[in-house]
């Protein structure tokens, strides 16, 4: 399991033209699942995203977790994060978690870390999405579970 995570003033996801979700301060946060991935290690992703820090303290360090800010949380389905680049110059996707599996998934991320955390919104699983941020820093992280 692979989370992008990027450290943002706001985030909307638009479907169809219309708009999905959307985030004021907080973190966005691509996941991709490759095919071992369960929902013990979404349960893992879910700890560390929620208590990783990344958001500056009095200080300007990054001390503080989008808890700490009470920040929101957008989660947004990225199969592509589970590709296989390691040879060629086409990515191989034999190493994702297939689609049925992954929605599955997916939604249980979703819906556990809202139980966790107040300040969730999603993406559309599946979906085309059109995705726009203001990245603030600019800070991104990759996170493995």
């Amino acid at each position: 399991m692979k989370a992008l995570i990027q450290r943002v003033t706001d985030a909307r996801v638009e479907v169809e033209g219309k708009t999905y979700s959307a985030i004021n301060e907080g973190l966005l946060v691509f996941i991709g699942f490759d095919s071992k991935d369960n929902k013990i290690q979404a349960d893992k992703m879910i700890n560390k995203l929620l208590s990783y820090r990344v958001f500056n303290d009095a200080k300007d360090k990054m001390n503080l977790s989008v808890q700490d800010i009470n920040g929101d949380v957008m989660i947004v389905s990225q199969f592509t994060l589970s590709a296989d680049t390691k040879s060629g110059n086409r990515p191989g996707f034999s190493t994702a978690k297939n689609p049925l599996e992954a929605e599955t998934l997916y939604n249980y991320f979703v819906n556990q870390i809202s139980k966790s955390y107040k300040n969730i919104a999603s993406g559309k699983f599946g979906s085309n999405m059109n995705i726009s941020l203001t990245n603030n820093g600019p800070v991104t992280f990759i996170l493995s579970c």
